[in-house]
């Protein structure tokens, strides 16, 4: 287990789990490994930017502080989505990008994300050999470079601009006649997901785009569509686009007020990049959580389904070893590799909207032909997390689950898999009859139950 990163990045409440101190240690960190891996001894850059919440400033100067006295100068780009810091990375060929942010969380949390030079979020090797740089700081700091050789903070928010356009060339065509509600979720979308959109010849209404540092995810974005589903029907328009806090997840909601989730847009993009023949080896990513009814849809549509475990990385993982260009989470956090390295809530979005343009359908009309399965979570809480790790050696478990399996056959399956944060280890089933789910799903949980609480 690692000390410090998680999935993403380094998330905790701010000034406390994740404090100045904390931060200015992953500054120095960096710098460090970003130095020793630099032989030609040229001057590195690093580009920095961040969504709207309030603890950004402390965050941005502690980095700061680490960086600049490890002699690594910091472009700083300002508020932008996340994706946006990996793609101005990539273009302006800088040794790593920093995003501070807490994504989807609440408004009391936050987070660092690193991206190494080709856009993408460091390898766990590359965070765990950080991790023993930050618990042994005084060690890296005990030769301190001159006063006249330390790195330079410098705004460079006009590179803002590079990421919009870049966002614009993605689409042929323009989007005039199209009624569309954007939800900025008072994050990172605020600016570029508007600009972009309108600059394409939408009709827009923008909601939940005036930040305080406060209000970011709260009853609004990706989350909380439900205000954004009243909008879209109230103003009648033709779909609505929620987006998280820093704009790395996209929900949709069809014209009739129904919430689509991520699945279903992948599903939608996959299927009209099928028929362009711009599916890579006509399949997608997703993940072992994504419904059966989704496999199903694409299947009939000539498409294989190819899961990997929860987590973007993870499907990011599966989708380079096969090569494929289409990927993501139920989140929304999806992933389109002809145009960007990591999950972009915008972008996914203008490719929706061009997608629906060029079908001539409406997203209700689309994703009404997907039908989930019924599917039934359980979660049973364990005495600790020992008992929950313990229970992929249990045999009673083992033997229950591969029974079921058996009884399920080719009509659903079942899924047990543990919490990353608490002792609980979920048990999922879902299938083609609700009652046999339900049924199957109890069975199990009650084994479970009986051998770890």
């Amino acid at each position: 287990m690692r000390k410090y990163f998680g999935t993403d990045g380094i998330r905790g409440e701010a000034n406390r789990e994740l404090s100045a101190s904390l931060a200015m240690k992953l500054g120095y960190a960096l710098g460090y490994y970003l130095k020793k891996n630099n032989p030609e001894k040229k001057k590195i850059k690093v580009v920095m930017g961040s969504d709207t919440r309030i603890s950004g400033y402390m965050l941005r100067s502690a980095l700061t502080a680490g960086l600049n006295s490890m002699g690594i100068n910091i472009d700083f780009v300002g508020v932008i989505p996340t994706p946006g810091v990996a793609y101005i990375t990539q273009a302006k060929e800088a040794e790593a990008g920093i995003m501070i942010s807490a994504s989807h969380n609440p408004a009391k949390d936050n987070g660092i994300k690193i991206f190494g030079k080709d856009g993408c979020k460091l390898p766990d090797d590359v965070e765990e050999e950080l991790e023993g740089y930050m618990d042994s700081v005084e060690e890296i700091l005990k030769d301190p470079i001159a006063g006249d050789q330390l790195g330079k903070f410098k705004y460079a928010q006009d590179d803002y601009f590079l990421y919009r356009d870049h966002l614009k060339s993605i689409v042929k065509g323009d989007f005039a006649g199209m009624k569309i509600i954007l939800d900025a979720a008072n994050g990172s979308a605020y600016r570029a997901a508007k600009d972009v959109f309108l600059s394409l010849g939408a009709e827009i209404v923008v909601i939940n785009d005036a930040p305080n540092g406060k209000n970011i995810n709260v009853k609004c974005g990706s989350t909380h569509p439900e205000i954004l589903s009243k909008v879209v029907v109230g103003y009648e328009a033709d779909l609505g686009l929620a987006y998280d806090g820093d704009a790395d997840r996209l929900i949709a909601v069809d014209k009739n007020g129904n919430i689509v989730d991520g699945d279903k847009i992948i599903a939608t993009l996959a299927v009209e990049m099928k028929n362009k023949n711009l599916l890579n080896g006509n399949r997608v990513v997703t993940t072992v959580m994504s419904n059966m009814g989704l496999e199903s849809y694409l299947n009939e549509n000539g498409i294989i389904l190819v899961r990997a475990n929860v987590g973007d990385r993870y499907v990011l993982e599966k989708m380079k070893l096969q090569g494929l260009n289409l990927g993501g989470e139920q989140s929304g956090h999806i992933i389109m590799l002809d145009y960007g390295t990591t999950g972009d809530g915008i972008q996914t979005s203008l490719k929706l909207v061009e997608t629906l343009r060029d079908s001539g359908k409406s997203l209700n009309e689309i994703v009404e032909k997907i039908k989930d399965w019924p599917q039934v979570l359980i979660n049973v809480r364990a005495k600790d997390n020992s008992a929950k790790n313990s229970w992929s050696t249990n045999k009673k478990i083992e033997n229950v689950i591969l029974e079921k399996e058996k009884e399920m056959a080719s009509q659903g399956r079942v899924l047990v898999r543990t919490s990353g944060t608490e002792p609980i280890v979920r048990v999922m089933v879902e299938g083609r009859d609700e009652e046999m789910v339900k049924r199957i799903a109890n069975e199990i949980a009650d084994v479970v139950k009986e051998e770890l609480a």
